[in-house]
């Protein structure tokens, strides 16, 4: 049987899983005829039965009776993990959820090798977790676990944007020096390294990377920027209440904004205590319509009309987001520059952080030739503009976005196997 061997990128919010056969590497559809999936999981109420991707996406936005959850990346190397959350009024752990969907995957790519695959190369952030080297080993000691448990044998790891840059090395010529500038819903992550068809083969390439870093920002907190500043203020964000006119509290309305965290807040702890805040509300209209969407568990559907703004802005001045879940024909309309200016200090971290991976390589930004950009978040308007401006003289490569970093994994995963690539 020939050998056979994968790369997975598990994102936070699309994944991904090549195969790698015969020198030769492909993209694995893995839902209907697509090649990414959405990183989102529906637990049906009837029999707990799990749905994976857009079809999750759309039996959640259908408001089929059930548990949805996306985002499941961020939990890795948190308390969280060990906390696990109650699914149709049972108690299950973030491994069991994260094994549920990345089996799925696997069982894709295995249906297209006709074999069960036992070698993988894991894709992993820079950092899963900021400034705690602790929480970073503990979440890729998690994912490992959970790479064994659903068959893999031998298992190994690659930062994302070193995968992003394998994926396209072999169409360049000469030698490049790039910076890989990889955005994903939870992490971006950079990497300065030199590229030429010529290298594809060594075995060692520890030589050619010359620097990574990596910032806990990505598209999910343009989300939730974007939400708290565009969508949450119709719900009585920042609004007062009582004879004191305190403000109301800002947690539900943060942890609302946060694909992460909105599973967590349809406790009856917290709808009784917005009842109680309604009474004294001084913006009742707007205020009650937090305490529907508590009641109703409609926050993901808050998520997503955020997350649908945010890509009209790509190339729109201004989107209409459709609120028709909380008031029939309510809708808020949403400018550019204020979602731009939402999102300002997000992008200055992300700037910051790839100019930190510059000083690491020692080299300058005049030197970069090429900037591979990967991951979703890179469409958005403001960010391709803050790095058009840092890197002056470098050519921008933008194919496969989505999937990049998955094929690039399954280029690794050759080497770090032992088979030898063909082209």
């Amino acid at each position: 049987m020939a050998a056979i061997s994968c790369g997975i990128d598990f994102g936070t919010s699309n994944s991904s899983i090549a195969i790698a056969r015969d020198g030769q590497v492909s993209l694995v559809p893995v839902e209907q005829d697509s090649v990414t999936i959405p990183s989102a999981i529906f637990f049906r109420q009837a029999d707990n039965k799990a749905f994976y991707g857009r079809m999750a996406i759309e039996l959640f936005l259908d408001r089929q009776p059930g548990r949805f959850m996306r985002s499941l990346k961020r939990v890795l190397g948190t308390s969280l993990m060990k906390q696990g959350t109650v699914v149709n009024g049972a108690a299950m752990n973030f491994p069991t959820i994260i094994t549920s969907f990345l089996r799925h995957i696997k069982e894709k790519a295995d249906a297209v090798a006709d074999q069960s695959i036992e070698q993988v190369v894991m894709g992993r952030p820079v950092h899963f977790v900021d400034n705690d080297p602790q929480a970073d080993a503990q979440a890729q000691t998690e994912l490992k676990a959970i790479a064994q448990r659903i068959g893999f044998k031998n298992i190994e790891f690659q930062f994302e944007p070193i995968a992003a840059a394998f994926a396209h090395e072999a169409r360049i010529q000469g030698e490049k020096l790039a910076i890989v500038v990889d955005l994903g819903g939870g992490t971006s992550d950079f990497t300065v390294i030199r590229l030429s068809n010529q290298y594809i083969n060594k075995a060692d390439r520890s030589s050619d990377i010359l620097a990574n870093t990596g910032v806990r920002v990505g598209g999910n907190d343009f989300d939730k920027e974007l939400s708290l500043a565009g969508i949450m203020p119709e719900l009585g964000y920042r609004s007062t209440y009582g004879d004191k006119g305190l403000e109301v509290p800002i947690k539900p309305y943060q942890d609302l904004a946060e694909w992460s965290k909105v599973n967590f807040l349809y406790t009856p702890k917290l709808i009784t205590q917005i009842r109680l805040l309604l009474h004294q509300s001084h913006d009742k209209p707007r205020f009650k319509r937090l305490l529907d969407v508590l009641e109703k568990e409609t926050g993901h559907s808050l998520l997503a009309a955020a997350e649908v703004a945010k890509i009209a802005l790509t190339d729109q001045d201004e989107h209409n987001t459709e609120l028709n879940f909380l008031e029939e024909g309510f809708y808020i309309p949403i400018k550019r520059n204020q979602f731009e200016q939402a999102i300002q200090e997000e992008v200055d971290k992300i700037t910051a952080s790839a100019r930190q991976c510059l000083m690491e390589a020692g080299v300058s930004n005049q030197a970069i030739n090429l900037v591979i950009m990967t991951g979703g978040s890179t469409e958005v308007y403001s960010v391709k503009q803050a790095f058009q401006q840092l890197f002056p003289n470098a050519a921008l490569a933008e194919e496969n976005k989505l999937s990049s970093v998955g094929l690039g994994l399954a280029y690794d995963s050759q080497h770090k196997f032992g088979y030898s690539l063909s082209h």
